[in-house]
């Protein structure tokens, strides 16, 4: 499949010439929307029902973090078994949570087991797709196509809130979470439409045993020095940087003195920022070397930060924070990009189960540990501790990344 979609040139002629590709984009797409939507409808139901600050913060734990500790396992099933067969049973089970949620609207307990059901079907939906596009889409179209689904999916979750402020006061929580039940089988149904995408035969495990898998994806990033590099520097400039959307908050409400409207403005400018960045990535990533493209969002990313804690008006800080989106979108694409180059078919699940399960980990140190920070000594200076962790990360693996590139293949 991955030489039939005859070399493209960019998203659109992709989308067209692809159906493959286009139906794995457009489930993406949808259930993102979906998603983003049910996450406004939840964290309002949770504070209007419970009134309690720490059973909002539950749901977003629940949500996130705890998914994250199942990386490994998660990356280990989309090795196992076909992906596309995984993402469609992911896609049902997160359908059928939220269709439970819709009916039930149940007490916070047992809100918190399925969202956490939904959670787990969705960590490991992420690296069975992320997986799945080098078998539909040459090698030299991985960037336009690993920006088009990170367009489609940052620009669903910038949609879905104003989506669900304007479906809320019609439809209610439940008729919101029965929406996004239907988005996911609305992509499930989209899967259908992919070719067979069973992972290449691992010859050094036994089949059934995911436990010895994910074990082996463990060891296997840790003696591949370049994936290494790759896996830990994202995480540490994913745990020096994170706490920046609590810092943004903070330094447009307390220290810049802006306004409800101005600072969601201000909250948005990253998200714009995202989308141009796709934009522009669709059609020219794959002129700048993956690893270059790499580093250069890291630096944006944590530059932006730092330069941010110096910001003296709401306008300085928006562009600083939408250049940063620039960064971001660079991460996204260069990250998968490089890894599906670098990593063999059998094991790429795994190593993108572990990245994503990782990544999580750091946010949540980030978000403990920067809120102290936060509080200790206000937002410029968590800007300005926070942009110079992560350019430090940043010049670590400018040095040590293409070294390992020139020394090394990573082992197959």
């Amino acid at each position: 499949m991955a030489g039939d979609d005859g070399g493209t040139g960019g998203a659109l002629p992709l989308l067209r010439a692809n159906p493959a590709f286009r139906s794995l984009a457009l489930a993406r797409l949808v259930s993102f929307v979906g998603d983003s939507l049910s996450l406004v409808a939840l964290m309002l139901h949770v504070a209007a029902t419970s009134g309690q600050a720490v059973a909002v913060a539950s749901l977003l734990l629940v949500g996130d973090f705890v998914p994250a500790l199942l990386g490994p396992l998660s990356g280990a099933v989309a090795d196992r078994f076909d992906r596309r067969r995984v993402m469609i049973v992911c896609e049902v089970v997160q359908g059928a949570a939220l269709l439970a949620m819709a009916l039930l609207l149940p007490p916070l307990p047992l809100l918190l087991v399925l969202v956490g059901a939904r959670a787990v079907a969705g960590q490991v939906f992420a690296p069975a797709s992320r997986a799945a596009v080098p078998a539909l889409v040459r090698d030299r179209d991985l960037e336009g196509a690993n920006a088009t689904v990170g367009f489609g999916a940052n620009g669903a979750e910038a949609l879905g809130p104003l989506v669900a402020a304007a479906l809320l006061p019609v439809l209610g929580v439940a008729g919101v979470l029965l929406v996004d039940a239907a988005s996911f089988l609305v992509s499930a149904l989209l899967l259908t439409r992919l070719p067979a995408l069973p992972p290449s035969a691992d010859p050094h495990v036994e089949p059934g045993s995911l436990l010895r898998r994910a074990r082996q994806g463990l060891g296997w990033i840790a003696a591949a020095r370049p994936v290494r590099i790759v896996v830990l520097g994202f995480c540490a400039v994913v745990a020096a940087t994170a706490v920046d959307d609590v810092a943004l908050l903070v330094l447009a409400t307390a220290d810049l003195r802006a306004g409800e409207s101005a600072t969601a403005v201000l909250l948005g400018a990253v998200g714009i920022g995202l989308l141009v960045g796709y934009l522009l990535l669709a059609r020219g990533a794959a002129r700048v070397p993956t690893a270059v493209l790499l580093v250069a969002g890291f630096a944006v990313s944590s530059v932006g930060n730092l330069l941010t804690g110096l910001a003296w008006a709401v306008a300085a800080a928006f562009a600083l924070q939408a250049v940063r989106g620039l960064g971001i979108a660079a991460i996204d694409v260069a990250h998968v990009t490089l890894l599906q180059r670098l990593v063999p078919d059998h094991l790429l699940g795994r190593v993108f189960g572990n990245l994503y399960g990782a990544i999580g980990v750091a946010a949540g140190a980030s978000y403990l540990g920067g809120g102290l920070l936060l509080d200790a000594v206000g937002a410029p200076a968590t800007f300005l501790i926070a942009g110079t962790a992560g350019t430090a990360a940043t010049l670590a693996v400018a040095i040590a990344l293409p070294r390992a590139l020139r020394a090394e293949r990573p082992p197959g």
